[in-house]
């Protein structure tokens, strides 16, 4: 009778350990910050992103999440869980940790699909078992040719590539559904070019128009993979992460007002709406519902909370700059984030942000009390003590992470170099480009 009570145990120990260990769906939306997201007050928007809004009723939303202003830095600090003066704006798999190796190393099976050509060499070199992505270095959606594995797919007829990578994802989960998985979803929605969808009227050219096709159709391709989970069993299996890579580009920034206010700045700037984007975490039966929390998170965090969440050891001998926040999502306090820090590309530019306060490389003192909207310099020689003591709290913060020094010249002049390169490919294209008709 003892030894089966110690068996019964030891499996109901197996068991809780499964449990605990949720399959994760990372979904990274493209050029979305939270003034196109209705359940982040969005004017434009409000009511129109059902399956977003319902995910983030479903779970907790973050209200002060900070990704890189442009795509390459972002995608690199969430895979490398490092800020972008170590890793440099291209890194390889071979001098860097990776979260899919990492989970991967933990049991975990490993898949993406969607938009990869920010990062330096294949998605399996990066840790990922089964991938799908597009050749096209614009990232266009109807394509007649796709990566599936490493190998070359062509079709006869133009496919629209977001369902393709929706289609890989949900068979994805149906394989591996009996063992914990980690899915990377990084869709091209709603980054340009902004085209028609499937779901677009027939003959639309208006711009606003395809633009809101868009972010409708980005908003129920979330929603499909949701009802996926659902409809084999996962969900209360499953955490599901959703944000965007940076803040909205200038295609969506006009017309996206948060109560009748405009964000200060877009895509590509050192400003909130460069960088502050949506984070909505659900885990149905574990993350508490309808929660908003104000804890600073940014792009280095996901590596560490994921590897909490999946019982997996961190990279040996690697400054790691993330922070967990798996305990938040649990309910828990944890210990919140004091500063975050943004960097634009490889370029000496960047700031560290606390809660009020932000300091830039310049040294320029901004009160964020009224934040997203207004960023009120604060002149250096009319400093109350209250700024006068953030002020040295970020600078020291700046101090000890000494961006300046931990980039190497020759990685900065590469980065560089490879910017003014996609600069000169970019108004190339611009001038072949036929005029419209």
């Amino acid at each position: 009778m003892k030894r089966v009570l110690t068996i019964l145990l030891m499996a109901a120990s197996i068991v809780c350990t499964a449990a605990d260990r949720p399959n994760i769906v990372f979904i990274l939306a493209d050029d979305y910050g939270i003034n196109g997201v209705g359940c982040y007050g969005s004017d434009r928007f409000k009511g129109r992103t059902p399956n977003i809004d319902a995910l983030a009723a479903s779970g907790l939303r973050f209200e002060q999440c900070y990704s890189m202003p442009t795509c390459n830095p972002s995608r690199c600090a969430l895979m490398t869980g490092r800020y972008g003066f170590r890793t440099g704006n291209k890194p390889s798999f071979k001098s860097e940790a990776s979260l899919a190796k990492v989970l991967k190393q933990a049991g975990y099976a490993t898949g993406m699909a969607g938009k990869w050509r920010q990062m330096a060499d294949t998605p399996g070199d990066w840790g990922f078992d089964e991938y799908l992505t597009d050749p096209e270095a614009s990232g266009y959606y109807w394509e007649t040719t796709y990566t599936k594995n490493g190998q070359s797919v062509k079709t006869d007829q133009p496919i629209y590539y977001p369902d393709a990578c929706r289609e890989f994802a949900v068979d994805f989960f149906q394989r591996h559904r009996k063992q914990p998985f980690y899915f990377y979803y990084p869709t091209h929605l709603i980054h340009n070019p902004i085209v028609r969808t499937p779901e677009s009227k027939a003959g639309t050219q208006d711009a606003d128009a395809l633009y809101e096709d868009n972010v409708a159709y980005l908003d129920k391709e979330l929603g499909r993979l949701v009802a996926a989970l659902e409809r084999l069993g996962l969900r209360e299996r499953t955490l599901i992460v959703f944000t965007g890579d940076n803040g909205t580009a200038k295609y969506g920034y006009e017309k996206g007002t948060i109560g009748g206010r405009q964000i200060s700045g877009m895509k590509g700037s050192l400003l909130e709406g460069g960088s502050r984007v949506p984070l909505i975490a659900s885990w149905k039966g574990t993350v508490a519902e309808g929660r908003a929390l104000k804890d600073l998170v940014d792009f280095s965090d996901f590596l560490p909370t994921f590897a909490e969440l999946a019982g997996a050891p961190l990279p040996d001998g690697v400054t790691l700059d993330g922070q967990s926040f798996a305990p938040q999502l649990r309910g828990e306090k944890g210990r919140p984030r004091q500063w975050i820090y943004v960097q634009h590309n490889t370029a000496p530019e960047w700031y560290v942000l606390e809660q009020g306060w932000k300091l830039t490389h310049r040294g320029e003192l901004f009160d964020m009390t009224d934040a997203p909207f207004v960023e009120k310099p604060v002149a250096t020689d009319a400093q109350s003590e209250v700024a006068l003591a953030a002020r040295q709290r970020l600078q020291a913060v700046l101090d000890k992470l000494n961006p300046t020094a931990s980039v190497t010249d020759s990685k900065r002049k590469k980065g560089d170099n490879e910017q003014k390169k996609k600069k000169k490919e970019r108004k190339k294209a611009k001038k072949v480009e036929p005029p419209n008709p």
